[in-house]
């Protein structure tokens, strides 16, 4: 039976959509499936590992009967992708076998019931409603979510912390050695709500915003924040936890005070991290009068030194770093200068961006 005719493009734009969550091995077999409904003029693709769920639609570009099929992701990403641009793709079902039919090229894929796929219950409880710009989700995004723990034991760690609190959108991510701050203003005014979300739903968030000013709305409830920005539809799970109170560890008197380009001490950070240590990637930066001198050295008794002209005229500083904490904050902003607030060797530093409050990075200090 004919299901569906397309062109390749209709299927893989939604497709490639949801097929980064699909995991390729799972223990339930039809988690490695994408699940395939037309309804009326509506085609949609949903994809789950069941802690999110992202479905995308597609309005335009196919003609057929009314379905739903669950398929390989993989398998059927794969095959449209190496099928040529605007050639037009047919589906055919019988005896639980899809066949794409695409030019002279024919595949038979398994399919598993669309009935047992396990989409995610939508919670109703419902705390708020944002709404901003993708650009300006994308933007807040990238600048914290580096920072976020990877596979530690504190497993509330290993995510990004979203609170609304009145007209403010916040967002906090920490690896417990380095911690990310920055928040927007809203339009409207909201009561303090917090929720912990997984690392892999934002790293999925990511990467699917785009730099434009179309909408997205977040939608949080009680257990799930739901996303929904053009023809996208992100579920996710929260973590259940704990978040440190991230307004403790941010410092308060650091006095020992440098604004620098951003590109220059970038450039020189990325020359000595050729020579730090591999395993530790430690960096130290001594501060004196209008000079700060950037040094690396490894196990091979190789060292390289960078010495950088600056606006300084507090008391000297030697303090230790992980290199990566201060590459990864360098690499992720897009200002021209940065603001750096030192105490003393054993103080965190405070790196903001010059008159803006909206964000804030700390790092704590490494011995050498």
């Amino acid at each position: 039976m004919q299901l569906l005719q397309a062109e390749r493009d209709a299927l893989l734009k939604p497709l490639a959509t949801v097929t980064g969550i699909v995991e390729r091995r799972h223990t339930l077999p039809i988690l490695s499936n994408v699940l395939i409904q037309k309804n009326g003029g509506q085609l949609s693709f949903t994809g789950t590992d069941l802690e999110i769920q992202i479905a995308s639609q597609q309005t335009e570009g196919f003609s057929g009967s009314d379905f739903a099929i669950t398929v390989s992701a993989k398998k059927f990403s794969d095959i449209l992708r190496a099928i040529p641009d605007k050639t037009v793709v047919t589906l055919e079902e019988a005896d639980s076998r899809l066949t794409v039919k695409a030019g002279k090229s024919r595949f038979n894929l398994q399919t598993l019931p669309a009935a047992d796929f396990p989409t995610l219950a939508v919670d109703t409880n419902l705390k708020a409603t944002v709404r901003l710009s993708q650009g300006q989700l994308k933007a807040l995004l990238g600048r914290v979510q580096y920072a976020m723990a990877h596979q530690d034991i504190r497993y509330y760690l290993n995510g990004l912390f979203l609170v609304t609190e009145g007209n403010h959108l916040k967002l906090v991510a920490t690896d417990g050695h380095r911690l990310a701050f920055a928040s927007a203003e809203l339009e409207t005014s909201f009561d303090k709500n917090e929720v912990i979300l997984p690392r892999k739903t934002i790293l999925e968030l990511f990467k699917l915003l785009q730099e434009v000013d179309d909408e997205v709305a977040i939608e949080i409830a009680g257990n799930q924040v739901k996303f929904t920005f053009g023809n996208v539809v992100i579920h996710s799970k929260v973590v259940d936890g704990k978040f440190p109170d991230y307004n403790r560890v941010i410092p308060q008197n650091n006095d020992k005070l440098l604004l620098i380009e951003r590109t220059t001490l970038l450039a020189s950070l990325q020359r000595a991290a050729i020579l730090s240590n591999e395993k530790f990637r430690g960096v130290r930066l001594v501060l004196t009068d209008g000079v700060l001198k950037i040094l690396c050295n490894n196990n091979e008794q190789e060292e390289a030194q960078e010495e950088v002209e600056v606006d300084y005229a507090g008391a000297p500083l030697d303090i230790g770093f992980n290199i990566q904490y201060l590459l990864d904050v360098l690499t992720n902003s897009s200002v021209e200068n940065l603001h750096f607030a030192f105490g003393d060797v054993n103080s965190s530093v405070l790196v903001s961006i010059p008159d803006n409050e909206n964000f804030k990075y700390i790092v704590m200090p490494m011995r050498i």
